[in-house]
């Protein structure tokens, strides 16, 4: 049996894009950093989010039934640090970005790399997290072409290849 300590120091070298999950709806607007976040088809466009249970704001996304999926760039880390800061109320955590909304009503954040605006499809319970089955409705690319990675329990930047290779 592999121990949670040990699972835990594995997982932090599998690097991952930093996000900010958002919604918005009946059940009021919430988001949260994630890096737990992957593609499952492409027919029909479905990603996968997961969430850990534990979250206040676990019931409301379930709740309002749709999210965001807002990729960060490598300027964001600190748009990163307030969603992931569970000190901070929704008002100031929205407050640090401007937000646009798409078809689900989702917050989308203007200047993310890219944004995904999802309609749940399916929630499955496993272990400590919810996980997020979100199909696809819209798709908002950003201008920049650096993103923002979380590897070996620290934050590093991704740069355009083209650039480097001229």
């Amino acid at each position: 049996m592999v121990d949670t300590t040990g699972f835990r120091n594995a997982m932090a070298l599998l690097g991952g894009a930093v996000s900010v999950i958002a919604t918005d709806g009946a059940a009021g607007r919430f988001g949260f950093t994630a890096s737990a976040v992957c593609s499952v088809t492409d027919q029909p466009p479905t990603l996968l989010v997961c969430m850990n249970r534990a979250s206040t704001s676990n019931i409301n996304f379930k709740s309002n039934g749709v999210l965001s999926v807002n990729v960060l760039t490598a300027d964001h880390q600190a748009i990163s640090g307030v969603f992931a800061n569970r000190e901070m109320n929704t008002e100031q955590r929205f407050a640090c970005a401007q937000w646009l909304t798409l078809e689900s009503g989702a917050p989308i954040l203007q200047e993310a790399l890219v944004s995904f605006d999802c309609r749940i499809a399916q929630a499955h319970e496993v272990g400590s997290h919810t996980i997020f089955y979100c199909e696809v409705l819209g798709i908002c690319n950003g201008e920049s072409q650096e993103g923002l990675v979380y590897f070996n329990r620290a934050y590093h930047r991704l740069g355009d290849a083209s650039k480097a290779a001229s």
